[in-house]
């Protein structure tokens, strides 16, 4: 999951984190295909319950050495779903997302950033709405009870079947089955984000004066690239990667336009159904700074090469060997 820093950024970063051996307590004899069916079936109501009801809720936002306090206002309606996101802590922040625009705004320097919005940057979306999409590439157990926000949750660990896609801890609301605490573990196991819910309200309805900023806009500088003269008509896939992880599918291609004379940024979006990686490329006289490397920053990791005057960036939610060898087998068929 990434959630707004210094720089706009609209995934709403997912999950992971401690074992509870709580099921060593129990009288009942569980078997591991039950554990297992339960599980499955936790997160189908999870996935419904994160889209479909209202809510409005606190969380603490934890990312390596950083921790930032969140309110999430959700509310689901005939017209989609819409989402604000506002920092309590550090600098002002919000995220307000529409089905049709992700707006960030940010006070300190004064600017707005409106984009087009995606399905998959919504939290409540984070999962796939069948569940069972993403079952060949992951292993699911319900590993018992804990408490949250006050609340009794059960807690499901899904576990990847390789090395190049993470795993999640996911605290699940046995009453309304929204998730209240999250973690997204690396290959061992360490979790490196935490989303904790620390309040939680579920409403009948949420009125629109809630998932409006405070912020007039006055004095601030619009970048809106969310219009249809920033995206040029594509023809066909000039790029694709050669290597991706088993599963893993181009789920979404488009030709980003920056100004009238310029050349276009080619974004294509591959995903397993839970993690997911973009590939950024863009012609360039220049060479990146620095060698070509893996940057990390909490679960999200980047890599950028110079491949044949283009620079290509692939960035997402997965170990950095994913995001090297997606970047690294970029090809093209432009003539």
């Amino acid at each position: 999951m990434i959630l707004i820093n210094s720089n706009p950024v609209y995934k709403l970063s997912t999950y992971q984190g401690i074992l509870c051996a709580f099921l060593l307590f129990t009288q009942t004899t569980i078997t591991a295909a039950e554990l297992n069916t339960s599980a499955l079936e936790l997160l189908d109501r999870m996935s419904n319950a994160t889209r479909e009801l209202n809510y409005d809720g606190i969380f603490i936002y934890r990312r390596e050495l950083s921790m930032d306090t969140m309110r999430l206002i959700h509310k689901s309606g005939n017209e989609g779903v819409t989402e604000r996101l506002i920092s309590l802590t550090g600098s002002p922040r919000e995220v307000i997302r529409t089905r049709h625009s992700v707006t960030c705004i940010f006070p300190d320097n004064k600017q707005i950033l409106v984009e087009k919005s995606r399905s998959h940057k919504f939290l409540s979306t984070q999962f796939p709405e069948s569940i069972d999409r993403i079952a060949e590439y992951y292993d699911f157990a319900n590993i018992g009870e804990d408490r949250v926000a006050g609340k009794e949750t059960w807690v499901v660990v899904i576990s990847p079947r390789d090395e190049y896609r993470y795993g999640y801890r996911l605290w699940i609301d046995k009453d309304s089955h929204l998730l209240l605490k999250s973690e997204l573990n690396g290959n061992g196991g360490f979790p490196l984000e935490q989303i904790l819910f620390t309040q939680m309200e579920i409403l009948e309805s949420i009125p629109d004066e809630l998932l409006k900023t405070s912020i007039n806009g006055a004095g601030y500088t619009l970048h809106n690239s969310s219009t249809v003269e920033h995206y040029r008509e594509i023809q066909g896939v000039y790029w694709k990667a050669e290597w991706m992880p088993t599963g893993f599918a181009l789920t979404n291609y488009e030709q980003k336009v920056n100004g009238e004379d310029a050349e276009a940024i080619e974004h294509l979006v591959y995903t397993d159904g839970l993690a997911m990686v973009s590939v950024f490329v863009e012609k360039t006289d220049n060479s990146p700074e620095g060698s070509p490397g893996v940057q990390k920053m909490g679960a999200v990791n980047v890599y950028s090469e110079l491949i044949d005057g283009y620079l290509v960036t692939a960035v997402g939610e997965v170990p950095g060997a994913t995001v090297r060898g997606m970047a690294t087998s970029i090809v093209t068929s432009h003539q």
